[in-house]
């Protein structure tokens, strides 16, 4: 099933659009009132995610006219109406509100994510190694888990940035490189002998472990 993503802003465009690819949604945008109802059509489209702000009778006319088409299609607004969530928001509570409104979004999902004997608890916010339990602060167990969702793949800073952070661009700071430090610090004292995020030199990060498996 296929995200419907109605925003004007380009930039804010750029951060869900790889927020939602990252975690597994196909996606598409729209930013004006025919390219909304040319998408509407679309029978892959299982989800609306609409942003109303500024609120205006353009805007409303423009959601009236997608719920004519598609009365079918749930409905996640970012501001006001059916089900809204209110700026500036965290990216992780947009995936979330996207995967309960997906057709089929009450359907059990994996709690844990498990790389080798690495795992990270999903529900409890914590991660083990063997029986080896790591403590992660929540920014770095957001990092490990999206590390965890893209295993083998080079990750680039900015596209962790986004991802991770929510900024679509790097803020002149070495954030990115600071909190890897950190995450490696801790799955060392975990398991000194594994090497589990590697530096490819000039694009970015990958997860270097066995292939991910779903618990």
């Amino acid at each position: 099933m296929r995200v419907l993503l109605v925003e004007r802003e380009a930039a804010m465009v750029r951060v869900l659009e790889r927020s939602l690819r990252g975690h597994g949604f196909e996606v598409s945008s729209a930013a004006s009132a025919h390219d909304v109802l040319l998408h509407a059509g679309d029978e892959s489209i299982g989800l609306v995610v609409f942003d109303l702000s500024p609120f205006t009778d353009e805007q409303w006319g423009l959601l009236q006219g997608l719920r004519a088409a598609r009365p079918d299609v749930p409905l996640l607004l970012l501001a006001g109406a059916e089900d809204c969530l209110v700026k500036p928001f965290a990216l992780e509570e947009l995936i979330g509100r996207v995967r309960r409104k997906m057709p089929g979004g009450n359907t059990p999902r994996p709690t844990t994510l498990q790389a080798g004997q690495l795992r990270l608890d999903l529900v409890g916010r914590c991660g083990w190694y063997a029986d080896q339990l790591i403590d992660l602060p929540s920014r770095e167990f957001a990092l490990l888990e999206y590390f965890m969702r893209h295993p083998g793949r080079v990750l680039s800073r900015q596209a962790i940035l986004a991802d991770v952070w929510g900024y679509d661009e790097d803020p002149a700071s070495n954030v990115v490189d600071v909190y890897v430090r950190y995450l490696r610090n801790r799955l060392a004292r975990a398991a000194p002998e594994r090497a589990f995020i590697v530096t490819v030199r000039g694009e970015g990060y990958r997860f270097d472990v066995p292939a991910l498996v779903p618990a």
